[in-house]
């Protein structure tokens, strides 16, 4: 991959990066900096890195500096975190992207991935499972089990409006 090459990867690329990762972990700053970082080990192996590959490459390479982020935070106890949800009323709901994004997190990690990655991003099962280092069998069992719980907790979209 040359400069050129490596200049529209980064084009085309970072802002898909970008909204999977912060509807992953909810943070702006990290989700930058996750990108950032994405595209800094790709430009350190732009010499082995098939522009046509450059996407796999790209999202694979977020996915686990994401998955080591999380666990490096998952470590530590953060005394400060309250779930505002807990403290506030809720007797009627208007905002529906709230609720489902509420819905989203009640998903485990793995799940709240691939269920973003395959109905948010477009990507094909063979995708996911090359960006998750999941079999493509496992991938459509997640992607099964995450929509079921979504529809579980979600019920009809009538319900919700």
């Amino acid at each position: 991959m040359n400069l050129i090459e490596y200049n529209k990867s980064v084009e085309q690329h970072a802002d898909g990066m970008f909204r999977f990762i912060l509807k992953n972990i909810k943070d702006e700053d990290k989700a930058r900096d996750i990108v950032q970082d994405s595209f800094e080990k790709l430009w350190r192996n732009v010499e082995n890195v098939n522009f046509q590959k450059v996407k796999s490459y790209l999202f694979t390479t977020a996915y686990h500096t994401m998955i080591d982020l999380i666990r490096r935070e998952k470590r530590k106890e953060d005394f400060e975190k309250v779930d505002v949800r807990e403290y506030s009323h809720s007797n009627q709901y208007t905002d529906l992207k709230e609720i489902l994004d509420w819905a989203l997190d009640q998903l485990s990690e793995i799940q709240r991935s691939v269920i973003l990655l395959r109905d948010y991003e477009g990507y094909s099962y063979q995708e996911i499972a090359k960006i998750t280092d999941l079999n493509e069998s496992q991938v459509k069992v997640y992607i099964y089990r995450a929509r079921k719980h979504l529809k579980k907790y979600l019920g009809s979209i009538e319900s919700l409006v």
